[in-house]
């Protein structure tokens, strides 16, 4: 069935595609007449003080305002995070803003935070039966005209007003559609960051890096967030090394399949702690894929672009060939 409606779908523009997914997803009670949940204790994560049923989670980006969460739920995904969100509403950087590197099952998106702001997924998310939903995580991100020396700012208004409906938080200096975002990416701002965040809330806070970082410079990052009060690390979010498709456009970040290389490179280099957990994203679309991170020292996952390509039933198919393998 997804076969088919991916037919149309791709005929659509991409960010067209997307908002008639969401919308589609919206009405969820078509959801209960398919078994797309796989339930095995074998599958079971235990990381940030939080149980997972599985450890395959929906990445940032997808549903951006939490508008999806019970269908997201009926997908199967161990965990969701939605975002980013900002202080203030945002509509992101000029469309077009999201590609189809198809050939190469990979995305290329240019969106630059466009969400609806933290007062209106605030309102959105105190709607929800939390008790229905798996873990949720939610990123966190800067204005775009919020000045870098004024951003941590952003960061501790968006976790006051949510920190009730997070189960774990994502911060965010990392994506290559804000400018300057990722000139945060250094060891005092994330000293800093860390050390006041921390002090509002006793949610687990986690750090997500690029893929397009020097190792050295990633694990000083990665040491300084840990002994600031950061509890885990995303890696990694989209890249912008446009070398890696013939097809890129010279915008925006990259991932998918292409991202799969650079985010096991990472993940393989860096400094590893026993009481820091790694959630392992980028070019993830298989149950091997999975392991291989586990293996690597990952305790969760995260899937985005090959749930665009896989369809809904792709959790599904993962976990219960993962069941075979751990």
């Amino acid at each position: 069935m997804y076969e088919y409606l991916k037919k149309i779908l791709f005929k659509l523009d991409p960010e067209n595609a997307h908002d008639l997914a969401i919308t589609l997803l919206k009405s969820q009670n078509y959801l209960k007449c398919f078994d797309f949940s796989y339930n095995n204790d074998k599958l079971k994560v235990s990381a940030l003080d939080i149980d997972f049923k599985n450890p395959i989670g929906l990445a940032a980006g997808f549903d951006k305002n939490a508008n999806i969460l019970n269908a997201l739920a009926y997908l199967g995904f161990g965990f969701i995070e939605i975002g980013a969100i900002t202080p203030l509403a945002q509509s992101g950087n000029p469309k077009p803003r999201l590609w189809r590197l198809k050939e190469e099952q990979s995305l290329q998106n240019a969106f630059g935070f466009n969400n609806d702001g933290v007062k209106v997924v605030k309102n959105r998310l105190s709607k929800y039966n939390f008790n229905k939903l798996p873990p949720i995580f939610i990123n966190v991100g800067k204005n775009k005209f919020t000045k870098n020396e004024e951003a941590i700012n952003d960061y501790e208004s968006v976790i006051k007003e949510l920190d009730c409906y997070a189960d774990a938080f994502v911060i965010n200096i990392s994506s290559p559609n804000t400018p300057n975002l990722r000139s945060l990416q250094n060891k005092d701002f994330i000293n800093e960051l860390f050390t006041r965040l921390t002090n509002i809330s006793k949610k687990p806070i986690l750090l997500k890096l690029s893929p397009d970082m020097n190792i050295d410079e990633a694990n000083l990052l990665i040491s300084t967030a840990k002994q600031s009060g950061a509890k885990g690390l995303i890696l990694t979010n989209t890249s912008t090394d446009y070398s890696l498709s013939a097809n890129a456009k010279n915008i925006g970040g990259i991932s998918g399949a292409l991202l799969k290389e650079k985010s096991l490179t990472m993940l393989k280099n860096i400094q590893k702690y026993d009481d820091f957990c790694i959630i392992s994203s980028g070019g993830i679309s298989t149950a091997d894929d999975v392991y291989e991170r586990l293996e690597l020292g990952a305790k969760l996952v995260q899937i985005y672009t090959s749930f665009i390509y896989n369809g809904p039933k792709s959790i599904y198919n993962i976990n219960k060939n993962l069941c075979q393998k751990i």
